[in-house]
């Protein structure tokens, strides 16, 4: 019978065989000084990488920072929606509050989460699902499907309008009483529900337990506006009321074009909008006028478990209860990419979500942005096979959605697909390649997987299982429902 322990003499032996073989000594000595991720890194391979795309957005705006947050859900999919806007008013960029997302945001996961401390308040805390809802509280984390939700319920706002505060920009201690009165709430619902307590009185409770969540939220985000003033420089081309619209007074003849500053931007056929009294719901009708339901999460997943070509819908996610479900349709990555590069080449830029605890040297001093298979050497480093493939990357847990960013552009091989995507990031301009990152079409193939594209990039067939197919319900601590994020991705 085999020893079940490790067997010391063993163990010497190992050590010794390791000690007398120069590279692995090379290794060591380069690991223990530098790290795993810089001493990993394929410089070679990694030069071979240039930043240039046959398709690109043409305006792309200010890179953002979702700071200290989980928030990159929310940040690529307002920077899918401030596309509309920029083109509508004309401008180089624009940018919505991510505050004011947050707030209802919060608002709505403390509700549902609490609803589904209701729902299985027959259960004991050590179950499966009540102890995953308990232990992972309210976070920041979510998917395309919950901004779009947030939307169509509360409406946009610009940036200026609710800005960013410190609890925003660094999360930490403002979740951490949340979920200190989360778990309090959840104590009371279920106490409550051992007394005999109906539904009603459930529900009534947890209605006046809100109140105490909508208080911090208040507290550290300030309160979220309810009618605004919206004024702003647009373009001449501005598609706006134009009784809105005044001149920007001409310039004076001593600001002629030949003296202006370098960089400096000539302001002829600017005008100002003023858009007094607006509430949010209308300022996102009128200036990005993207209809929150016309997009489908894709994502590519290949396993016998879950074929290609149904909707997954994972249970106890959906944070605005009566909203937008978070539903996902399996599909080939062929099919994927396909979509995703047709909606890049009608100047539709895309929200995805990938692993980038993978093969990501976002520590390395030189070339941090260059996400690709064949960049960092590890089997190389340490003489051990890591080699899995997706399937098999899914089934043991291995690989998880962890960070949704923005597709802006790709460039295309001469059959038409794609060799690399240009990522835009929400971590600051001074993150990877002035906040942009390369990925390789093979790490997104292996890392990535998800693509959330408006409804007429799908094919039609696909889209009518979309509408009409019968959801398959995973729990959320399942393969699939892992490997896209469980419920708190950031």
């Amino acid at each position: 019978m085999a020893d079940q322990t490790v067997n010391p003499q063993w163990a010497n032996e190992e050590t010794a065989a390791f000690s007398a073989d120069r590279a692995n000594r090379v290794a060591r000595n380069s690991v223990t000084s530098m790290g795993v991720s810089a001493a990993a890194r394929d410089i070679t391979t990694m030069r071979t990488y240039a930043d240039t795309y046959g398709v690109a957005v043409a305006k792309t705006g200010d890179v953002t920072n979702q700071r200290q947050s989980g928030r990159c859900w929310m940040f690529s999919s307002f920077n899918v929606l401030r596309q509309e806007a920029i083109k509508k008013l004309d401008v180089d960029t624009f940018e919505f509050s991510q505050a004011y997302g947050m707030f209802y945001d919060k608002l709505e996961k403390a509700n549902s989460a609490l609803e589904y401390i209701i729902q299985t308040a027959d259960q004991p805390t050590d179950s499966r699902v009540v102890h995953t809802l308990l232990t992972e509280g309210i976070g920041d984390g979510g998917y395309y499907s919950f901004a779009m939700s947030l939307v169509e319920k509360y409406g946009l706002v610009p940036k200026d309008a609710m800005p960013e505060t410190a609890c925003s920009k660094n999360s930490t201690q403002m979740d951490e009483r949340i979920d200190r009165l989360f778990r309090k709430s959840a104590g009371e619902l279920r106490a409550a529900y051992a007394a005999g307590k109906s539904q009603d009185e459930l529900r009534a409770l947890k209605q006046e337990q809100l109140k105490g969540f909508h208080q911090i939220l208040s507290v550290c985000l300030g309160e979220p506006p309810l009618t605004f003033d919206f004024e702003c420089k647009v373009g001449k081309n501005a598609q706006v009321d134009k009784a809105k619209l005044s001149p920007v007074e001409p310039s004076k003849a001593s600001d002629k074009k030949d003296d202006k500053k370098d960089g400096e931007k000539d302001e002829e056929g600017t005008q100002i909008l003023r858009d007094f009294g607006i509430t949010p719901l209308e300022f996102a009708e009128r200036y990005c006028g993207v209809d929150p339901r016309s997009f489908v999460q894709l994502i590519s997943v290949p396993s016998k478990k879950y074929p290609y070509g149904k909707v997954y819908h994972p249970t106890f996610i959906d944070t605005v209860l009566g909203g937008i479900q978070t539903r996902f349709l399996n599909v080939e990555p062929e099919v994927l990419e396909a979509a995703t590069i047709a909606s890049l080449k009608d100047g539709n830029p895309v929200c995805m979500a990938c692993d980038v605890m993978q093969e990501f040297p976002r520590h390395n001093e030189d070339f941090n942005y260059v996400l690709s298979t064949d960049t960092m050497d590890y089997n190389g480093l340490f003489g051990v096979d890591f080699d899995m493939d997706r399937a098999s990357m899914i089934e043991n847990y291995e690989t998880s959605l962890t960070h949704a960013m923005t597709f802006q552009g790709v460039e295309l091989d001469q059959n038409g697909k794609a060799k690399q995507w240009r990522i835009e990031n929400s971590w600051g301009k001074d993150s990877g390649k002035d906040g942009y990152l390369i990925m390789s079409a093979d790490w997104f193939r292996l890392y990535g997987g998800e693509a959330d594209v408006r409804r007429q990039y799908v094919p039609e067939d696909l889209l009518k299982v979309w509408d009409e197919g019968e959801d398959v319900q995973i729990d959320f601590w399942e393969n699939l429902g892992y490997s896209l994020g469980g419920r708190n991705r950031k």
